[in-house]
């Protein structure tokens, strides 16, 4: 959540350069033309400003999102094989006991 809100954050102090930087160009003393043509270039560098802040959060985003699932996968596989040694031992604990009831019951069988 921090990095969408820095997101926000930069895109609308993007926002706010720009018209502050259109409304000081309305207000200046030009003609209509280089007027015009200031507040396309404003318009255009404004534009290709967050073109980039956007292609920069949203690769910060999948790096951040590939890091999350590198992270749960080898916690899922440190889990598996935790289970895995566990079933180990219980299968062992069984086989265990097996014997000793086959131990048990041949010696009732001979008596």
């Amino acid at each position: 959540m921090k990095q969408s809100s820095t997101g926000t954050v930069l895109v609308a102090l993007a926002a706010g350069a720009a018209i502050g930087a259109g409304v000081g160009i309305l207000f200046a003393p030009d003609k209509g033309k280089n007027t015009r043509e200031n507040i396309k270039n404003k318009l255009e560098e404004t534009g290709h400003d967050i073109a980039e802040r956007v292609s920069h959060a949203k690769e910060e985003l999948t790096k951040s999102a590939n890091k999350k699932k590198e992270d749960f996968e080898r916690k899922l596989d440190d889990t598996i094989s935790s289970l895995s040694y566990k079933a180990e031992d219980i299968i062992s604990g069984l086989e265990h006991k097996l014997e000793e009831l086959k131990k048990k019951n041949a010696q009732l069988q001979k008596n």
